[in-house]
């Protein structure tokens, strides 16, 4: 398939890239790299650099049989102080590319959507029927989007998947996690192992859990790229889908930092902060729908090799600075 994939010069844009080289698709990468980064884009793609608010020519040209949607502002603090930029990118910027597409006569989308629409679930493991209730602007604005694939399918027979992620992690293909401004616990724990930060702040260690620190589900962005092919082709016209995608593990902050000791051979320094208000105790995805739809299952589920694969990419690309 000619495949349009925007975001793709990000961390997750660019493995999935790579992916879909691989399978034989044909790709091009649209990206205004305010984020990502050209080097990041697989051999084999063709990047175009431009914003989602100017992907009309970009599609017109390419004429894409699908679209893979990564493209977005995903910062969750800063989507509280400036939420017009969330607003303005995530959802006015996907409008604009749902317009392009339906422009161009390409109506098959795979949107990078986020655990973030749940907020504080009630029950855990988080099903895909659990209620909808972002706390902050970044899940508020993929949800939006979620429905706006919703109306798009019934409206314009667009054949929709949302693919609602936990927390991804890991490299594959020769890509990786590299971001200006970091806050995910397992870069941060490697930047601190490699003598770039001092310590790592764990924020609470007396929640309701084994050691008290917050459990988190990490999904291997390799087996996140194997849920994207499997969910290219999936839907019919007129449909949309909603997948979650994890591990269907927890492991705790004091876990991973325990994998990173471990790994890395380095002490990393920790220093117990308050708890950040709003972070749930656990969250985990159940992906037993795609298990069952598409036949979806992570492969790397271990919690040292996602951290074995994340250190050896940002040791190879000097990313720990």
């Amino acid at each position: 398939m000619r495949v349009l994939v925007a975001g793709g010069a990000g961390y997750i844009g660019s493995v999935v890239t790579a992916a879909l080289l691989q399978s034989g698709h044909q790709v091009t990468v649209l990206d205004d790299l305010s984020t990502g980064h050209a080097d990041a884009v697989p051999e084999g793609a063709t990047l175009v650099r431009a914003s989602l608010h100017d992907s009309a020519p970009v599609l017109a040209d390419v004429r894409p049989e699908a679209v893979l949607h990564f493209a977005a502002k995903s910062l969750v603090g800063a989507s509280q102080v400036t939420p017009e930029d969330y607003w303005h990118t995530n959802v006015g910027g996907s409008l604009a590319l749902l317009e392009a597409m339906r422009a161009a006569d390409c109506r098959r989308i795979v949107f990078s959507s986020t655990a973030a629409t749940y907020g504080e679930p009630d029950e855990v493991p988080i099903s895909e029927d659990a209620p909808t209730r972002p706390t902050n602007t970044y899940g508020a604005s993929k949800l939006a989007v979620d429905h706006m694939l919703t109306s798009y399918a019934v409206a314009h027979s667009f054949a929709a998947v949302s693919l609602r992620y936990f927390n991804v992690a890991g490299a594959a293909y020769g890509c990786g996690e590299r971001h200006a401004t970091e806050t995910h616990v397992i870069p941060i724990a490697l930047q601190v192992a490699a003598g770039t930060r001092n310590a790592m702040t764990v924020f609470g260690e007396d929640y309701p859990t084994p050691d008290g620190t917050c459990i988190r589900d990490y999904v291997h962005v390799q087996d996140l790229a194997a849920a994207h092919l499997l969910a290219l082709p999936a839907p019919a016209p007129g449909e949309h889908r909603v997948y979650n995608l994890g591990n269907g593990t927890g492991f705790s902050v004091q876990e991973v930092v325990e994998a990173v000791r471990s790994v890395t051979g380095h002490t990393v320094p920790v220093v117990v902060g308050a708890r950040r208000a709003g972070d749930p105790a656990r969250l985990v995805a159940s992906s037993a729908r795609i298990r069952a739809d598409l036949g979806w299952a992570p492969e790397h589920t271990d919690l040292a090799g996602i951290v074995a694969d994340a250190w050896e990419f940002a040791q190879a690309r000097n990313t720990l600075v």
